[in-house]
């Protein structure tokens, strides 16, 4: 039972404050300045991305989450005293192959659809390689991109997830906060203001998928392997002057953004494929139970 691993440290409420109050604190403050002002964030985007080049601008939004990921894992260790393996999973050892076998499942999706809608709809496309630039994003989205999706993940489905369950002992509030809390937090993203407040459909869509594959499956590996490679793939594939990420990508993207059905896609046809691949592949059982059951105590566990 993923949840309840976090019987394996110390509990304390207080302890569970600090590091969401720092994150939160910090998106709050994000967004008040960015609307108070009214700030083009695409425009101050561009701005950054023509002084310092995409490479850089790329890295620099980066390192911040690399250093939460280590943050979280420190007050996890060492105040909350639990480690890191009962952080990510209910199993002796991490499953590095439920890691794999989405990443690649995710991957090829990607770079399939990518593929299918440059032959289908190239004007949308210009062709932006340029070896150099490349090879440096190349590694710098390897070693990177998989820190910022996995602080993410950790910091939602793990540290979130984990401390909301055993204080209200059950499984769908902290699903349903820690989900519609993950889409919330990309709402200063410039696709909000390109797309419409839809895309936020998308986020706490995508945000209750990985939650639900955490909790059916009692572990981090899954939504790890996924967040990951959506993330590092879409990186190196295409990018567009509106988005998030600004990478010197194979392809960019020089449509207009618009609100339509491939927003909703994921989540209500996609989503629910992979969770009957993944339903079978692991045999998933009890949804009832682990989706909305209720969270046992220290106590009622030893009996």
């Amino acid at each position: 039972m993923y949840i309840e691993q976090a019987y394996k440290g110390e509990i304390s409420f207080w302890k569970y404050l600090p590091i969401p109050l720092v994150f939160f604190g910090l998106m709050v403050v994000n967004y008040y300045v960015v609307t108070t002002f009214n700030i083009d964030v695409a425009a101050l985007m561009k701005a950054q991305v023509e002084e310092k080049g995409k490479n850089m601008f790329f890295l620099e939004n980066l390192i911040p989450f690399a250093l939460f990921l280590g943050g979280l894992f420190f007050w996890v260790k060492y105040v909350h005293r639990q480690s890191i393996l009962s952080f990510t999973t209910s199993r002796k050892k991490i499953d590095w192959r439920k890691f794999f076998f989405i990443f690649s499942i995710m991957a090829i999706f990607v770079a399939g659809s990518t593929l299918i809608d440059y032959v289908v709809a190239s004007e949308k496309y210009v062709l932006n390689f340029d070896l150099v630039p490349f090879t440096i994003l190349a590694i710098i989205a390897i070693l990177l991109v998989p820190l910022q999706t996995s602080f993410e993940e950790y910091f939602f489905r793990g540290y979130l997830m984990q401390g909301i369950g055993v204080a209200v002992r059950n499984r769908w509030i902290p699903l349903i906060i820690t989900s519609v809390l993950f889409g919330l937090m990309h709402g200063a993203n410039p696709e909000v203001d390109k797309i419409g407040p839809i895309i936020m459909v998308y986020y706490i869509g995508t945000g209750f998928f990985l939650g639900i594959i955490t909790l059916m499956d009692e572990g981090l590996e899954l939504a790890l392997g996924f967040h990951a490679a959506n993330n590092l793939v879409g990186a190196l594939l295409v990018t567009a002057s509106w988005t998030a990420f600004q990478t010197d990508s194979i392809l960019l993207d020089v449509s207009q953004p618009t609100a339509g059905f491939s927003i909703l896609l994921p989540v209500f046809i996609i989503y629910p494929i992979i969770i009957l691949i993944l339903a079978k592949k692991y045999k998933w059982s009890g949804w009832k139970e682990k989706l909305s059951g209720k969270i046992y105590t220290e106590d009622e566990l030893l009996q």
